[in-house]
């Protein structure tokens, strides 16, 4: 049977991009020439009433023939197919949603509409990462007003499932970030849920730390839960801490983290978009925000923090969320392990009541957990962090965790890494500076998050008097030549710890 024009049979490259949809065909393809197809272009792709828009990439050698066609594995899961599936091509149409993101370049306000139509076309897959790029950095350098950031927050809610608990008190938390190690999430939810409070704890994975709460928790449990699997867990436990990317709950958002984990980007409208949008997907009511302020953390300013909270809070309440912020100390990580094992070890510590558990994690903790009680209206103001003390060293916290640990599929122990190195003091003084950057920055050329074991296990804290030849902190990694990458950044910035 003769193949109808513009179809082309499908062959199984095997190649990953990603979220990006990519499509290969033959530099002879007749579609190719026929159509005027060149590199780059985006262009349709369909099977049945499936149907996708990828960028072309031309292929000159025999990996195709002329009539065949291939997909990145995105794509092709995407369209459900499987090899010799004859598959359907032809020219996109234009993309309306795009003359709003370039209105936003030329920084015109955009209304909830514009949002709505630039969202759904992102959840859709017809922005290419040069689109999304775009988008990301039209909206960047405080170039949203409130209104816009609120209306970005509806259109990202909308553009997914939402969850409801049929509860009038719903818990969350979220810290800002740019502090290493700062790994409160499972701790708070503990105490929550052995508390009697349903905290559905959706978290991400790193943007551009060495572990997000999801990188964490996936060294002790599994993640990657459907929306029913997150229903079932809540039900039987009353929380979760799961990766919020396979939930399908503000869905544009993980498509955006990726480009802007790409750009180093987190621009404040798009980070309060995407916090309060997986809050309220979530069905949470009642939220507390850790803004950490410090010069090396992500907000580097007491004007800054002050700004978004105020921006935080207004957004919040557009979109019905109940909000606290609380603005804490962001001068120097929490706890001492930095990557996802070594996190996890110090939360383990902390469940524990261990003595060497690391103090300002714990208190860290316990202060949001405490705010988190007081702000749900279930304890008196001014009780809220006594009530978390005594849940968490009463045991009752560790026992919950492990429970919602085992709910969601396992609860297993970390391990360390192999390879490491210390590194001491050459000389003498007191810790003055710890640049919470460059020691984040150390744990991921060790391999940290794709490396679950790799990462930093700090010794010091600021203040602290130092010896020479006194142990700073580990560094771990899973290969000795990512350890010695690691080591050839440390050695050319000397300006990771201060001592004077």
């Amino acid at each position: 049977m003769e193949q109808q024009p513009n179809t082309l049979k499908y062959k199984h490259l095997g190649i990953y991009t990603q979220n990006e949809n990519v499509v290969y065909m033959h530099e002879d393809c007749h579609v190719c020439i026929s159509e005027g197809f060149e590199a780059l272009t985006r262009i349709r792709i369909s099977k049945a009433s499936q149907t996708i828009v990828a960028s072309l990439n031309i292929i000159n050698s025999d990996m195709l023939l002329p009539n065949e066609i291939g997909l990145s594995d995105a794509a092709a899961q995407k369209l459900n197919i499987t090899e010799n599936d004859n598959l359907y091509v032809s020219h996109l149409e234009p993309i309306e949603s795009l003359s709003h993101v370039r209105a936003k370049i030329y920084n015109q306000k955009l209304d909830y509409n514009a949002y709505h139509e630039i969202i759904t076309d992102i959840v859709q897959g017809d922005y290419s990462n040069i689109h999304l790029s775009a988008f990301i950095t039209a909206c960047a350098g405080d170039r949203m007003d409130i209104n816009e950031i609120s209306f970005l927050t509806k259109a990202m809610i909308a553009s997914g499932e939402q969850l409801n608990w049929d509860k009038n008190i719903v818990v969350d938390k979220h810290c800002i970030g740019g502090l290493p190690g700062n790994r409160t999430t499972p701790l708070v939810v503990a105490i929550m849920a052995a508390y009697g409070l349903t905290m559905p704890k959706t978290s991400s994975r790193a943007i551009t730390s060495p572990a997000g709460t999801a990188d964490t928790m996936e060294v002790l449990t599994n993640v990657t839960l459907s929306p029913e699997e997150i229903k079932a867990v809540v039900k039987k436990e009353g929380g979760c801490i799961v990766w919020g990317g396979t939930a399908q709950l503000s869905p544009a958002d993980d498509v955006l983290i990726k480009i802007e984990k790409a750009l180093d980007i987190d621009s404040e409208g798009q980070l309060i978009a995407s916090v309060l949008s997986k809050k309220a997907a979530a069905g949470s009511t009642h939220v507390v925000i850790d803004i950490p302020v410090g010069e090396t953390a992500k907000i580097r300013s007491m004007e800054m923090a002050r700004k978004l909270k105020s921006h935080m809070e207004t957004v919040g309440n557009a979109v019905g969320l109940n909000i606290k912020v609380v603005i804490t100390d962001g001068t120097q990580p929490v706890g001492r392990g930095i990557g996802p094992a070594l996190e996890a070890i110090d939360v383990l510590k902390v469940l524990k009541n261990e003595a060497d558990a690391p103090i300002d994690l714990k208190e860290r903790a316990l202060l949001l957990a405490g705010e988190l009680l007081e702000l749900s209206g279930k304890v008196e103001s001014g009780t809220g962090d006594q009530i978390a003390k005594q849940v968490l060293e009463s045991g009752q916290a560790l026992e919950k965790f492990i429970a919602i640990c085992k709910a969601q599929g396992r609860f297993t122990l970390p391990v360390l890494s192999p390879f490491k190195i210390e590194i001491k003091a050459q000389k003498s003084g007191t810790l003055k500076r710890i640049n919470n950057r460059k020691i984040a920055k150390l744990a991921k050329l060790s391999g940290a998050p794709q490396s679950k074991s790799a990462g930093v296990l700090l010794n010091v804290h600021l203040g602290e008097a130092i010896e020479e030849n006194q142990l700073l902190y580990t560094l771990y990694a899973e290969s000795k030549g990512e350890l010695n990458y690691a080591m050839d950044y440390k050695n050319n910035h000397n300006d990771i710890l201060t001592i004077i």
